[in-house]
């Protein structure tokens, strides 16, 4: 599960078309406290299919037989009410220093099963990053906090980035 801030109209829907295509199975659009855009009412409903039309070419395109949803609007502490029906819920953080993706997954690995089913949750932030606040509850509530290296990413780019990796990890 993709759990997104919102970012600019044409990168949620790009982030949508290409999360789709490296195997989510359910993206979760999150207003943050640094989302520059803000939806509301309508608008939201609206966003949202259009949003899962997005998921459902991009899903038919790529030959997937499972059209992943995309789920209605949240915020995070409603992320961190669901902690525990994930195997582990991965934040990617700029300021984090020590533990990485790559240290993560190797931890993940050891601890799933021989089919090698494992559920994942992956909170990106939006493009002004992620309030330290949000780490601080995510922290607290069992969210393992990430660095992806020395360059910052933009918002677009990590969710890429990082089903990318996993798909490369746990898909045969």
């Amino acid at each position: 599960t993709l759990f997104q801030g919102i970012p600019k109209f044409e990168k949620m829907e790009l982030i949508i078309q290409k999360s789709v295509e490296l195997g989510a199975n359910s993206i979760i659009p999150v207003n943050m406290k640094r989302c520059v855009v803000k939806l509301e009412g309508k608008d939201e409903i609206k966003k949202n299919e259009r949003w899962q039309k997005i998921a459902e070419s991009a899903a038919k395109q790529c030959g997937r037989g499972f059209i992943p949803e995309v789920k209605h609007l949240i915020n995070v502490k409603e992320i961190c009410n669901w902690i525990n029906e994930y195997d582990v819920i991965i934040v990617a953080y700029e300021n984090e220093k020590e533990n990485t993706l790559k240290q993560q997954l190797k931890e993940i690995k050891q601890q799933i099963n021989d089919d090698n089913k494992v559920k994942i949750g992956i909170v990106i932030g939006p493009e002004g990053g992620l309030e330290e606040s949000d780490i601080k509850l995510l922290k607290e509530s069992g969210a393992k906090i990430v660095t992806l290296g020395d360059r910052i990413l933009r918002t677009e780019t990590v969710a890429l980035n990082v089903l990318s990796i996993i798909m490369y990890e746990f898909e045969q």
